[in-house]
């Protein structure tokens, strides 16, 4: 292991690698709210609730790793979304989802050198499932939203493999999905910004922090801190 060292503007490499290609993996995954895309969905749903500033301060202390319960976290600020229409969350994917700088051409990379890709989410299914047939991607797991007449209900769907999609079960999902296509977990990389992703992040061979917070640069094998998703293909031939 050596000293972080900062090989292009914004880009460090945390954690000594000797060169890797893309070849040399099979399986990406990555963290949807702030890391595929711009925006924490749980955040703008709360807007047409009045709730954003007080949702956005859980979320932002949950991925910052100062709240130890995550699934408690999430359920508190679901919890507040009670009574929006389901025509918002249609609203805040039209209009304020986007994808990150560089998200599709990674994307299109590792999937042009034969890997597969896994979303995995501690957000939700609406948005989830839209940007897999967006990207064509080819595993997700998240949360479902519950709603009745239109309406979120303020809580979530139990799903066959358990109740919500936090730090634990997307370290279980990727080394599921590696089982499942008969690889290692050294064999993947995953990508995230926040403390519910370092459980998957430490099982990948190759992990990698997005403008993540400071917890996850540190313990990332190489940090983005400015640019887009692609400036990992600065580190992968």
């Amino acid at each position: 292991m050596t000293s972080p060292k900062e090989i292009s503007p914004g880009l460090v490499i945390q954690r000594f690698t000797p060169p890797l290609a893309l070849a040399d993996f099979r399986l990406i995954a990555f963290d949807m709210d702030s890391t595929l895309i711009n925006i924490e969905c749980v955040d703008e749903i709360a807007a047409a609730a009045g709730r954003k500033e007080e949702v956005a301060a859980i979320t932002e202390a949950a991925m910052r790793g100062e709240i130890a319960d995550y699934k408690a976290s999430l359920r508190q600020r679901v919890a507040l979304l009670k009574g929006v229409s389901v025509q918002h969350l249609q609203d805040v994917y039209a209009n304020r989802l986007q994808l990150n700088p560089g998200a599709d051409r990674l994307v299109a990379a590792c999937q042009a050198a034969g890997m597969k890709v896994l979303l995995v989410s501690g957000g939700f299914t609406f948005f989830t499932d839209r940007i897999r047939d967006r990207l064509g991607i080819d595993f997700t797991r998240s949360n479902v939203l519950a709603v009745e007449d239109g309406k979120l209900t303020g809580k979530m769907v139990d799903q066959p493999w358990g109740d919500i999609c936090d730090g634990d079960e997307k370290r279980r999902m990727l080394l599921e999905t590696c089982e499942r296509m008969g690889i290692s977990p050294r064999q993947a990389i995953a990508m995230g910004d926040g403390a519910n992703d370092l459980p998957m992040m430490g099982e990948a061979g190759l992990s990698a922090a997005y403008h993540a917070k400071p917890k996850v640069r540190e313990q990332a094998m190489v940090a983005i801190n400015s640019g887009g998703l692609d400036r990992l293909l600065e580190v992968l031939r």
